[in-house]
């Protein structure tokens, strides 16, 4: 293919809000604009079969491999040498209409607006969807990237079950979608990321566009406190084994780190489940959640030792037994700062208001970052509400991003930044994989 001057063709706003709008009436939950798609339910089955049809629509060239994962290449056979957009399109159970399917749609749009202008980049374009990016049926979140850079094996991948014993591999046949394509996947050129911040620094800062230069560390650690269950009433306060006090004394405790630590340090616990949670019995056992992230992995990794600390004194001063399993674990993500250095670039040059941030969440371009030149854009989020039907970014900040992200995508595509990306690949940490 021959390059062709000037910039990137604009995006169509109004196609892509229609789109955006059209896919968030799949599992849309009633009374709100939110959405319910948990990865391969019949709701994920309908949007990928929705998405599917505007990709041939396009004439693009679609593959789907044996997790689920889905690529569209304008051309067949040159995912390799293609400049990849994407994202999800599963949501949490309480999810909005913007976190993921941005990405895919809008990679979609910057497609159909390049074959539409009739101007052939150097590279061919590809937008690709990933299978079960939330976790919130099947653990561990961003699972199908994962898998795709080569960081899990198929195999363990089609083992997996959600809370009802039912695995992967068995809903990937039951939907239609365990497809062909071998995994690990092909490896683009480079991949960029359109997404909603999903938090409130843009709009604190009355900011236009995150430029990401990476993303968090994640530990999650499940935490089992083994107590003795009792009456409320007769049992003396000195003599009670009560996991619930221990629960709460370690989310106390987990805020405490995280205020300690400092900097980018977070620490949540988002679940605490009490057994025999009931108003007149002492918790014989409480299984709580922790979730630490960071910037830094040392950091990550100190925040991790004090949270064994934690547990291990605070139980043992309620004389409780305790049980720690890390569920998830990534490590800190940096971009390519070639790629950083572009989308800031073209930021500035499009006048819009920008600022490098990195991302408190996670996302499939930290795993499609393992193996290729990698970069995010983020857009504000509305009051900074995601995994949310509330979850809102307006349509003038979507095709502020979705115009940014084609500008970036063209320049990538027509070579503008490859002795750049050469020269930094090494030292960004790309080009392997897992």
């Amino acid at each position: 293919m021959s390059g062709s001057g000037g910039g990137a063709p604009r995006i169509d706003g109004e196609r892509l809000m229609g789109r955006l709008d059209e896919l968030a009436q799949i599992g849309a939950i009633e009374g709100t604009q939110g959405n319910c798609r948990l990865a391969l339910t019949d709701e994920d089955r309908d949007g990928r079969d929705l998405v599917g049809t505007w990709m041939a629509d396009l004439g693009l060239d679609v593959s789907v491999d044996g997790l689920g994962n889905v690529v569209a290449c304008t051309e067949p056979g040159r995912v390799a040498d293609s400049v990849m957009m994407g994202s999800h399109i599963d949501t949490v159970a309480t999810g909005g209409r913007y976190d993921g399917n941005l990405g895919v749609l809008a990679g979609l749009e910057v497609i159909e607006s390049v074959l539409a202008s009739g101007r052939v980049p150097a590279r061919p374009l590809s937008v690709a969807y990933f299978t079960d990016e939330e976790g919130s049926r099947f653990a561990p979140d961003m699972l199908g990237s994962l898998a795709y850079v080569g960081g899990m094996a198929l195999e363990e991948a089609l083992e997996i079950t959600d809370r009802d014993g039912i695995a992967v591999g068995d809903e990937l046949d039951r939907i239609g979608y365990r497809g062909p394509a071998p995994v690990p996947g092909t490896v683009p050129y480079a991949y960029m990321e359109l997404h909603i911040e999903q938090g409130p620094v843009l709009e604190f800062h009355e900011t236009q566009i995150g430029v990401v230069e990476g993303v968090q560390g994640i530990s999650w650690t499940e935490v089992t406190l083994s107590g003795q269950s009792n009456h409320a009433g007769t049992t003396p306060m000195p003599l009670r084994r009560d996991a619930g006090l221990a629960a709460c004394r370690i989310a106390g405790e987990v805020r405490e780190l995280a205020h300690n630590i400092g900097d980018s340090q977070v620490g949540t616990v988002g679940s605490i489940s009490l057994v025999p949670n009931l108003v007149n019995v002492i918790a014989g056992s409480a299984v709580m959640t922790v979730d630490l992230r960071n910037t830094s992995e040392p950091m990550l990794q100190h925040a991790e030792a004090r949270l064994d600390e934690i547990v291990s004194r605070i139980a043992e001063g309620e004389h409780l037994d305790a049980a720690m399993r890390r569920t998830a674990r990534f490590e800190p993500v940096e971009f390519h700062p070639a790629v950083i250095d572009l989308v800031e670039r073209c930021a500035a040059e499009a006048g819009l208001s920008h600022r490098r941030m990195p991302s408190g969440a996670g996302h499939d371009a930290q795993m499609l970052a393992r193996v290729c030149p990698t970069a995010m854009i983020f857009v504000p989020s509305f009051d900074g509400v995601s995994h949310n039907p509330a979850e809102y970014t307006s349509p003038e900040d979507i095709e502020a991003g979705a115009n940014l992200l084609a500008d970036v995508v063209w320049r990538l595509a027509s070579g503008e930044i490859d002795s750049d990306i050469a020269g930094g690949r090494d030292a960004a940490g790309n080009g392997t994989a897992a």
